[in-house]
Formats: structure tokens, C-alpha cells, sequence
């Protein structure tokens, strides 16, 4: 019979300079189905922490003030899911024929 030798394994070293060249961290942060539900909103701007407190109660006051709204979750506090209508309209382009 032959002896048999203990298995002797690879060390577990990275080689440098060779492969797809994707930098680290491997495959992760891929998205999948289902996904985690949404977290609560935090505002980034004093515009959208004015609108969380409840100080401003309308689009109305952003508009009239001139206000650039820089989070979407701002137009959905005051614009609720189901409200919005849309409407689709065909424009023709027209070709107006000169006199000469």
C-alpha cells in the first residue's frame, strides 16, 4: 500500500495584477426582488424639515415664495398617491403654406 499523504491546502493569498480588474469588494450590493421596505424620510433641507415640523401647509407657500424643492418626498407630503390625474394629448405638427 502507498502511503497517504495529509492534504495540504493553498494558502489563502489574493495575486495581484491578474483577473477582471473590478476592484474590491466583489459582487455586492446587487438589487433583488422585493427589496426592504421603505425608511422613514429624513429631510436633508431646511425647506424639507420646515414641511416635516408641519409649518408649511401647502405647495402653495413654497411657490409663492420662490422656494427650489430639492427632495422629491416634499411634493408627496402634500400631493397623496391616487390624487394626481394625467391626461395624454397628441400635438400635430403644423406646416403653414406661404403666398409667393
Amino acid at each position: 500500500m502507498a502511503e497517504q499523504q495529509p492534504a495540504v491546502e493553498a494558502p489563502q493569498t489574493q495575486e495581484r495584477g491578474f483577473g477582471r480588474g473590478r476592484g474590491r469588494g466583489g459582487r455586492g450590493g446587487r438589487g433583488g426582488r422585493g427589496g426592504a421596505a421603505e425608511a422613514k424620510w429624513v429631510p436633508c433641507t431646511k425647506l424639507g424639515r420646515l414641511v416635516e415640523a408641519g409649518k408649511i401647509s401647502s405647495l402653495e407657500e413654497i411657490f409663492l415664495f420662490s422656494m427650489p424643492i430639492k427632495e422629491h418626498q416634499i411634493v408627496d407630503a402634500f400631493i397623496k398617491e391616487g390624487t394626481m390625474k394625467e391626461d395624454l394629448m397628441k400635438i400635430f405638427p403644423v406646416q403653414k403654406a406661404t403666398s409667393a
